[in-house]
């Protein structure tokens, strides 16, 4: 037998390989944080309070959504979408959203405000600037006590109004299906059936085909494969999607409300799952879809005009993008906007249309909530992951093609069109977006993952926040245990520098806030307890079975 020899600092005759394979300080102390649900990335801020002169570092959870960066904080966001969608679907009374008359204190402001626009622009007329940038500088301070005051909206410009874009025709187009118009309602409940059910509905819409696809999404022939079309309508979706809404309310006639997620198909593509209060018959919902489409009134984009080492560059006297060759300043974006005579692109729905009607408060419902909003925690990447080499060499071309294809009216990708677009600068590269429609990662699917109407519960992600803390604070005071609101509009919150010496180490405030969590658990269970009485009473529990 060979004997393993002992070194100091071996425990009890370890292997350096025994010892490397035990989990870190760090790992342990992340396991338990997320076992409690406290955030495992938090970023430390310094809270002053004036009136004591404390000064304490706090830790303040990082909001990640994604699962892979932050699971704690991931899960409480998800839970918190659920509890909005659940909240909004089957609503049974209409949200009241009647707004408060003005105060007198805000239409003295705006008639100040007024005033001093006059005297602004009379100002920039007479060619004082001087006592134009005072008179700005007013306003700004006007605009803040309008905000403090309650009053939401934009407000009017301050410099004069440019000159407008060229208005394009709203008509029709031949080739799309008519549609009945109502007038809309000032309502957003569904109808009721038999006196007491009050169904919703659970809708999927899909993007048109751009060629045969295998079960793993990728296509059955590559070079057929319409990736131009796919890239564009990627990019264009969250437009198509918000013009399928006002042509659903303008055809049943009333302010139809919507939860819903955009995902990512195998093939790509991003397609929409919308929880939608109330019922639409389903031969309406496939006649909206066939006639909806969105129209890109944008410069042609086919043919790149340059490319590689040939690209326009800056000039900075002139401040804008030059030709390489001929030093002539290219084409700005509004002057070919104003030469477009039809159409860039056209964006479709497939033909593909699920819609099911839901009631609320039942196992199918809940099933279907859990369904919406299964991957709210994982980042864009990691859904439209490839596993095989054929998915993989799909990617890159669809991604090859969205590195071409202009995301905004701002895109730096105008630029090898020979169009120069709005915002350039001399930091702008050609052919170098920062847009997510051009990520590897994202494949062109929109930035928003959630889309939420309005008026679908009444709320705020804010509100549903505060709504369970208040239900928290009730039931801890139930039992004696009183937690009031404290009042942080005083204290002086600070970020801190990279390098902070004075920062405590994350594991002491990760430490801290375990602790913590498992005082304020205990006390929890302590209130549950009390609320359900004795073991073999009646039910008294206070905490419904969720749907």
């Amino acid at each position: 037998m060979t004997s393993v020899a002992s070194f100091p600092g071996d425990v009890a005759g370890q292997t350096r390989a025994q010892r490397m394979r035990q989990p870190l300080t760090t790992e342990v102390i992340t396991a338990t944080a997320e076992k409690h649900g406290v955030c495992v990335r938090p970023f430390t801020m310094e809270v002053g309070d004036p009136d004591t002169g404390e000064l304490r570092y706090v830790a303040v959870p990082c909001g990640s959504t994604v699962e892979s960066v932050c699971g704690p904080c991931a899960r409480k966001a998800k839970a918190l979408r659920q509890t909005q969608c659940r909240e909004g679907w089957h609503l049974d009374t209409e949200p009241d959203f009647t707004p408060e008359p003005p105060s007198a204190e805000q239409t003295q402001l705006l008639e100040y405000r007024a005033d001093l626009v006059a005297a602004y622009r009379q100002a920039l007329a007479e060619g004082a600037e001087c006592d134009a940038e005072e008179v700005r500088e007013e306003i700004r301070g006007v605009d803040e006590e309008l905000r403090a005051s309650g009053m939401r909206g934009r407000l009017p410009a301050v410099d004069p109004p440019a000159a407008r874009p060229k208005k394009r025709s709203t008509k029709r187009r031949q080739d799309a299906p008519n549609l009945p118009r109502r007038r809309v309602e000032n309502r957003t409940i569904g109808r009721e059936y038999a006196g007491r059910f009050r169904p919703s509905m659970f809708v999927t819409l899909t993007l048109d085909t751009y060629g045969r696809v295998r079960e793993d999404g990728t296509p059955v022939d590559p070079g057929s494969y319409d990736y131009r079309r796919a890239a564009r309508d990627a990019v264009h979706f969250s437009a198509l999607v918000d013009r399928w809404w006002q042509n659903l309310r303008r055809v049943v006639g009333w302010e139809v409300q919507y939860f819903a997620t955009v995902e990512p198909q195998r093939r790509a593509a991003p397609h929409l799952h919308a929880a939608v209060r109330g019922s639409i018959p389903h031969e309406i919902v496939r006649q909206v879809t066939a006639a909806t489409y969105h129209q890109v009134w944008w410069p042609a984009h086919d043919q790149p005009v340059y490319g590689g080492d040939h690209v326009p560059v800056w000039d900075a006297d002139r401040r804008v993008f030059v030709d390489p060759d001929t030093r002539q300043p290219l084409t700005g974006w509004d002057d070919a906007v104003e030469q477009v005579k039809e159409p860039a692109h056209v964006v479709t729905f497939g033909a593909q249309v699920h819609s099911k009607g839901i009631l609320g408060g039942t196992e199918e419902a809940g099933r279907h909530i859990g369904y919406l909003t299964k991957y709210l925690t994982k980042a864009t990447g990691e859904v439209v992951e490839a596993s095989s080499y054929r998915q993989r060499e799909h990617h890159d071309r669809l991604h090859a093609e969205l590195s071409v294809t202009p995301c905004s009216p701002r895109c730096a990708v105008w630029l090898l069109y020979g169009i120069q677009p709005l915002g350039a600068s001399a930091k702008t590269v050609p052919g170098r977006c920062k847009g997510r429609a051009h990520r590897r990662s994202t494949l062109g699917l929109p930035g928003r993952r959630v889309l939420v109407s309005r008026k679908w519960s009444g709320k705020s992600l804010a509100d549903h926040k505060a709504d369970r803390k208040a239900f928290v604070r009730d039931m801890l005071a139930s039992v004696g245990i009183e937690k009031p609101e404290q009042d942080t509009s005083r204290l002086v919150w600070r970020k801190l520098a990279p390098g902070d010496r004075n920062v405590p180490p994350r594991a002491h405030l990760l430490m801290r806030a375990i602790a913590e969590r498992i005082t304020w658990r205990a006390e929890y269970d302590r209130a549950l307890l009390a609320a359900q009485g004795p073991p073999g009473g009646p039910e008294t529990s206070a905490t419904p079975q969720a749907a």
